[in-house]
């Protein structure tokens, strides 16, 4: 069995549970954050999905609380989906993680191994390769979020995005429709928006694209990204997040946070900018 440690912990969230889950809870409370902590009032939906940032807790937690709330709607999923970027260009371009145990500071979370060998059947752009997620990030700070609502008892799907284009997403998208139907799912998109700008800027790029993922326009938002220049990183994974959603039956994304790393940190000149998202 594959057992994938965590490369962040003690650097993007601390390595002490304790002190893990006390701050979990307080991105929840904070003064970005939601303002309550889950379960939110429980859904009928057959699928929850959203978009989560994934900078260091400190900067983005708050934001991502928001999406995090929404998930704890979904009580008892059979299949948590986490679809996230490669940012160090190594590995496949679309890759999986076999059978085996992601670890975190809040214990283990197992991959389900029937859900990644029917990705890589469905889609041949998707292969096995945990090389690809040894150093990654992105993913990695999901999953205590998610520990925290369910334990270790729901196994998750793993899936790192080298390639981003508009072609990758939806054949990506449609192979985890495709996986993911006739279950109780719940899909995480992660994704930071406008890197190393104003605020000011990164708000009004930002707000541009996050335009098109409520509307969930796939090509509109390809379309802005490129015109507008937006650097988040996580565009593809965004964009998986709205093609498996709409082929999961939701109709609408609905902006549920959006802040940037100026307003923890204080400084306005060179921010990140973050979203929470949901689909309904």
């Amino acid at each position: 069995m594959t057992v994938r440690h965590p490369a962040v912990s003690g650097q993007f969230y601390p390595s002490d549970p304790i002190e893990l889950s006390e701050l979990v809870e307080e991105c929840y409370a904070h003064k970005l954050g939601p303002g309550s902590l889950p379960p939110a009032p429980p859904t009928e939906a057959e699928a929850v999905a959203v978009v989560a940032p994934h900078a260091g807790y400190v900067y983005s937690g708050p934001v991502a609380a928001h999406s995090y709330l929404h998930v704890s709607s979904m009580r008892s999923p059979d299949l948590i989906v986490v679809v996230a970027p490669n940012h160090y260009g190594v590995g496949s371009g679309v890759s999986t993680f076999e059978e085996g145990e992601w670890v975190t500071p809040l214990g283990r979370m197992k991959v389900d191994a029937g859900a990644s060998r029917r990705l890589v059947e469905l889609c041949d752009l998707v292969s096995v390769d945990p090389a690809a997620h040894r150093l990654e990030h992105s993913l990695e700070v999901q999953l205590p979020f998610l520990q925290k609502l369910y334990g270790d008892r729901i196994p998750f799907l793993p899936v790192s995005l080298l390639f981003q284009d508009f072609e990758t997403a939806a054949a990506v998208s449609e192979a985890l429709a495709t996986v993911v139907r006739g279950k109780r799912a719940v899909l995480v998109a992660s994704s930071d928006l406008t890197h190393y700008e104003t605020a000011e800027s990164a708000r009004e790029k930002d707000t541009a694209l996050l335009r098109e993922v409520v509307k969930m326009d796939v090509k509109g938002f390809y379309s802005t990204l490129e015109r507008l220049n937006v650097t988040a990183c996580g565009f593809g994974a965004i964009a998986t997040g709205m093609l498996t959603a709409g082929a999961l039956g939701l109709k609408r994304g609905e902006l549920l946070k959006y802040a940037s790393s100026g307003e923890t940190s204080g400084d306005n000149v060179q921010v990140v900018g973050y979203g929470a998202l949901r689909f309904v």
